[in-house]
């Protein structure tokens, strides 16, 4: 399994722990952003920078993917690709995006889209608390060891 991070805005906490995981299971975890990041020096943890251009960097994550990969990602769009392709998701906040409730996530996300465009929705989602953080580590470690 390769953890794949849809890392333009992927919270730096939750890189922290993906940089964690990867040292600690031993599993690749690959960064993907159309700017320049950071990561520490590991055998495990690497970025790819790709051009700038919308879905650019979700192209390269569904195009390099493998089955059974697991995708950190809050874009919907994204996941619902990654999970048509047979990999795993898991979004910022911990909850696990699968065939069961992907459908519903789109038609939201599509219904708040439009809200937002006739000025209804401003804003986005709160910041990251402790427990979403918690959440999230707990999904991760739940996935990771399966993958043993």
């Amino acid at each position: 399994m390769h953890i794949w991070v849809d890392a333009d805005a992927c919270p730096a906490v939750v890189k922290d722990i993906l940089f964690r995981a990867a040292e600690r299971a031993q599993t690749p975890v690959i960064l993907v952003a159309n700017q320049a990041l950071r990561a520490p020096p590991s055998a495990y943890i690497r970025s790819v920078q790709v051009a700038a251009g919308f879905d650019v960097a979700d192209n390269y994550i569904v195009q390099n993917m493998g089955q059974g990969d697991l995708v950190i990602t809050a874009d919907i769009p994204l996941a619902a690709e990654v999970i048509e392709k047979g990999g795993q998701v898991i979004s910022h906040r911990g909850e696990e995006l699968t065939t069961d409730n992907i459908k519903s996530r789109l038609t939201m996300r599509n219904f708040m889209e439009e809200m937002r465009s006739s000025g209804q929705v401003t804003g986005g989602p709160p910041p990251l608390s402790k427990k979403d953080r918690r959440v999230f580590a707990n999904a991760l470690d739940r996935l990771l060891s399966k993958k043993s």
